[in-house]
């Protein structure tokens, strides 16, 4: 199904830019064709009339969403594997992901790197007045923005914590802290979003609480994770292609965490950096499709990427 007809069926936004640049070229032989290019990954509609696309994970890298002209070799094709994995586990507990079983052709050069997706939309709904879409978020430790909320006395979610814990406090179950999605997340009262959808809530905290369990045996301690809802052509829901995987949750090592070291096996050291080299403010200046402009050591770059390896290994031993 060509672009043209998916913004037919209302599942690609008009605001949403897309490009006439031509993709792999081995994929546009077999009728895949480049309609957008995200910052980390590229889509492609597919040959027949189908409601899906081919998402192409590559290796370019981002952080607080800023382009950059960063690349980490083998990135795109561990991402695609951890979220395979991530997908898979969410199935075997009754929960579907956009991600399809079918797939291109193996003997593609970059099959590695390619997911077949349903198309679905965002899952939206009014809170307190207004038309939201969400990000889920499960919450194991206190720490990060959460952490620095608390402490300032602020309690954005309506849980009623108590602004005397301390950063990595353990909760004695996972704590439910839902966003908006968009340019700026906003949070949203738990409540609201719990009586909304009592269902989804529900299930999405046993499939965290169930890998929480999973991941630790495995040598893994699971901070906290993020899903994002969609819903398909018969209105039932669905979870997107970011299913417990780095990219969407904070994954440390479990002999780190022991020792009170709490570096995420993700691209936690490489936000770091870029709050060292100011990047935030250095990419103020961006034009529209213009990359930010960095040198990132390669210890850096090896240690992300050795990261997510760690992650798969580990996951699927």
């Amino acid at each position: 199904m060509n672009i043209e007809n998916i913004k037919a069926l209302g599942l690609w936004p008009d605001s949403k830019k897309t490009t006439t640049n031509k993709g792999l070229e081995e994929l546009e032989n077999l009728g895949y064709n480049l309609f957008y290019i995200g910052k980390n990954a590229d889509l492609y509609s597919c040959p027949g009339e189908d409601a899906k696309v081919l998402l192409v994970r590559s290796d370019r890298t981002s952080v607080f969403d800023i382009p950059l002209n960063l690349q980490i070799e083998g990135k795109g094709k561990v991402q695609t594997a951890i979220s395979n994995f991530g997908a898979s586990f969410a199935k075997k507990a009754g929960i579907r992901t956009a991600i399809l079983d079918e797939n291109v052709p193996s003997s593609v050069k970059e099959f590695e790197r390619c997911q077949m997706m349903e198309l679905c939309k965002p899952l939206e709904a009014e809170i307190d007045g207004e038309l939201v879409q969400f990000e889920l978020i499960f919450r194991n430790y206190l720490t990060g923005s959460l952490f620095e909320a608390i402490k300032n006395g602020i309690d954005p979610y309506g849980l009623n914590l108590s602004s005397n814990l301390t950063e990595w406090h353990k909760f004695d179950s996972a704590i439910f802290t839902p966003t908006t999605k968009g340019v700026k997340d906003e949070p949203l009262k738990a409540s609201s979003v719990k009586e909304k959808f009592p269902e989804i809530i529900s299930s999405l905290e046993k499939l965290f609480n169930d890998f929480t369990v999973f991941a630790k045996t495995r040598g893994i301690v699971v901070v906290d994770t993020k899903f994002e809802i969609f819903v398909d052509k018969n209105g039932e829901w669905v979870l997107g292609d970011e299913v417990l995987t780095p990219e969407s949750s904070r994954f440390i090592a479990l002999e780190d965490f022991e020792k009170g070291n709490f570096i995420s096996m993700d691209k936690q050291i490489l936000r770091d950096f870029g709050k060292k080299e100011n990047w935030k403010e250095q990419s103020k200046s961006l034009r529209a499709g213009e990359k930010l402009q960095v040198n990132v050591p390669q210890e850096i770059k090896d240690k992300i990427l050795n990261g997510y390896n760690t992650i798969l290994e580990r996951l699927g031993k």
